[in-house]
Parts: structure tokens; sequence; C-alpha cells
């Protein structure tokens, strides 16, 4: 499963980058906004540490002004994926960039035809949100299980981005699910390599080294 990190905090991303955890990056107006900096000028800066996609939000509800805002959300790297909402406009949007060879990334996925419609419109990736259904006693998981049978039924290209993840947990069930992709939080990305046991026994062998008093 690929990893991209949910944000749009540029010393983030770099350390993230740094470990050689990460196989892309996603943004959105809300993380946009947090970072209190122009749009187009993050969105080039990640675009410039990471080698993988960097989903870009379009702001527009309708046709031609997200047709616009994604040929200039394009404009500024090669591997900017143009993100659009999930509604009519946006599926139309989507097939017409998919058409001209611009990634896309169809983001608010909350059911199963909503993802079967965005497959159908040519989506790159299709983006349901685990977190948000679970919030309101909704089975964020059992969409992704719902849209990798239908994919799989019909050999969709589309990629599923698990989004809206909360914890480690989400990240495991994700991959067990076979999402293709998820974006993390980078404190959530962070968290995977801790584990209890994983620092007692390190804490042994270092003191049971040391004992030694020998060097490497």
């Amino acid at each position: 499963m690929k990893f991209f990190v949910d944000t749009a905090q540029a010393d983030d991303i770099r350390e993230l980058n740094d470990y050689g955890l990460l196989d892309g990056v996603t943004t959105n107006p809300s993380l946009i906004a947090k970072s209190g900096r122009d749009f187009k000028t993050v969105v080039g800066e990640i675009c410039a540490i990471v080698d993988g996609p960097v989903s870009a939000e379009v702001a527009a509800l309708d046709f031609d002004s997200m047709l616009r805002e994604a040929h200039t959300l394009a404009a500024i790297a090669d591997n900017v994926v143009v993100k659009l909402p999930l509604t009519l406009d946006g599926l139309k949007a989507c097939r017409r960039l998919s058409g001209a060879g611009i990634n896309t990334n169809v983001t608010l996925c909350f059911s199963a035809n909503q993802a079967l419609l965005a497959a159908k419109a040519g989506a790159t990736y299709v983006s349901p949100f685990i977190g948000r259904l679970d919030d309101i006693n909704l089975d964020g998981m059992a969409l992704i299980n719902e849209m990798r049978a239908i994919y799989d039924n019909y050999d969709f290209s589309t990629q599923i981005l698990a989004a809206s993840i909360r914890n480690a947990n989400h990240v495991k069930d994700a991959a067990l699910a076979g999402a293709d992709v998820a974006t993390i939080p980078p404190a959530v990305i962070r968290g995977l390599v801790s584990h209890i046991l994983t620092d007692k026994g390190l804490d042994q062998f270092i003191r049971d080294w040391q004992a030694t008093g020998q060097s490497i």
C-alpha cells in the first residue's frame, strides 16, 4: 500500500520523505488555510520536495470554473494531481481532465455508488473518507471493502485512496481491505513504528551491550 501524507506543512513532508516513507502528498483547502500561505506557492514547494503525486484541490463548484482552476493547478508541476469534489460537475470535469491526460483525485466519497461513478469518470484516485463515516456511526472500512470488490469485478484502474485516517488501526485495516493508497496525517505515520515491546527489547539490548564494555 502506498503512503501519502495528508498535510500542507513542508517541514513534515521533508522529514517523512527523508525517511523514505512517502509515495505522495494530499492537500485540501482546510490544510492550505492552516498553513497561512499562498496556495499555489505551497503546492509548488511541496511538488519540489517529493517525486510522487501531490493532490491540489479546486475551489470552484461549477464545471467551467473547475476546468479553469484545474489547468492552473496542473501547470504548477508535472506531479500535481487535480482534486475534484464528487458532484456531477466534478465528475464531468474528471472525465474531461482524464481525457486530456491530467491525473485526478475525486474526493469526499462516502458510498460505493459514488465510488463507481468516479471510476467510470476515469478518476486516477478516489478518496473515501473513513473517519468521517465512523464519526456518524457508519463503518468506514466497510466502504473500502465494497469499493475493492466493485473495482476488481470490472477491472477499474482507479486507485482507492483511503482518506480521513485517524489512527494506526485505520491504516492496518485499509491495508487488509486492499486500499491502494492511504493518506495519513504526519503524527499517525510516525506512530506506526511504535510498539511497547520494541521499546522494551531495545532498552534491554542496550543495557546488555553496555555491560560488555565493548564498542563497534
